[in-house]
């Protein structure tokens, strides 16, 4: 079953936005200001997140996707995107897309060909690729929002370690120096995005601990998803979230949660349905 980490995506990476562009991209900017843009026409979606930047070259829109699988249409995907930044804002787009799957990345980052000089095309944007990035890389630097993707990172350790490399990431996010609150929003997005690579007991069992220290249900991104609903859903087939009432809408959510490793208080308060009803779904 393919896993789609489409819970209130702005929500659980729009902190990550200035650390992206500064750690992964080296981006200079001295101006930041987010674009709201619909793809009604091509995809009938919002974007993940756009970026107006004032840097030495310019303004730009950096636009940044978050990919969980291989979608072998990306590249039209994107090329379909950077035509309506340009034509909705006039800025010339700086597209990332970064993989956060927990299959080895075989998306493609160009589109080209040549029909002669009246008719060519040679089009690409970055990927970046998170099971890539060094657990230590990141650990020594001081950009924490990043922390919450720890758990995705350093793919070859995380399979030799297994428990124990989970175990490591929530030690160095308990550790960070920072406010008490923002650890909490750090710690509960680690937890959701722990999720696509690793199973559900173990995600609770390294966590409850966590759960217990920091009270995550106290998080800011965990208020947002409870209030909101989950508009996208965990995976494809949870689409438009929770609505009061529906009690049937409630069960299947509660199932799709399960599945993907949440436990049963959290699934209790975003459905309102009874712990033991819930625990009945699990059989």
């Amino acid at each position: 079953m393919s896993q789609k980490y489409d819970i209130t995506m702005k929500n659980i990476f729009s902190d990550m936005a200035d650390d992206i562009m500064s750690y992964f991209l080296g981006l200079q900017y001295t101006k930041i200001d987010e674009l709201n843009i619909e793809f009604a026409r091509v995809e009938r979606r919002d974007s993940d997140m756009i970026f107006k930047c004032t840097t030495d070259k310019g303004n730009v829109a950096v636009h940044i996707e978050f990919q969980s699988d291989n979608d072998e249409k990306m590249p039209y995907r994107m090329l379909r995107y950077s035509l309506e930044i340009m034509e909705k804002h006039n800025l010339l787009p700086y597209q990332i897309v970064v993989y956060i799957g927990k299959n080895n990345v075989k998306i493609e980052n160009s589109l080209s060909y040549d029909f002669g000089e009246q008719n060519t095309l040679d089009y690409r944007y970055k990927i970046i690729n998170v099971g890539e990035i060094k657990y230590t890389d990141v650990v020594e630097t001081d950009y924490y929002d990043l922390y919450s993707l720890l758990p995705l990172m350093d793919q070859n350790r995380r399979k030799e370690e297994g428990e124990k490399y989970l175990e490591r990431c929530v030690e160095a996010i308990k550790s960070i120096p920072i406010d008490i609150n923002k650890k909490k929003d750090i710690a509960f997005k680690a937890e959701i995005l722990s999720g696509i690579v690793y199973k559900r007991e173990i995600i609770e069992k390294v966590f409850s601990e966590v759960v217990r220290m920091f009270r995550i249900e106290e998080s800011e991104t965990y208020k947002m998803i409870i209030e909101k609903g989950i508009e996208k859903g965990i995976e494809k087939g949870i689409e438009k979230g929770i609505e009061k009432g529906e009690k049937e809408k409630s069960i299947k959510i509660a199932k799709k949660l399960l599945e993907e490793g949440m436990d049963i208080d959290k699934i209790a308060k975003i459905t309102e349905l009874a712990k033991e009803e819930i625990k009945k779904l699990i059989n």
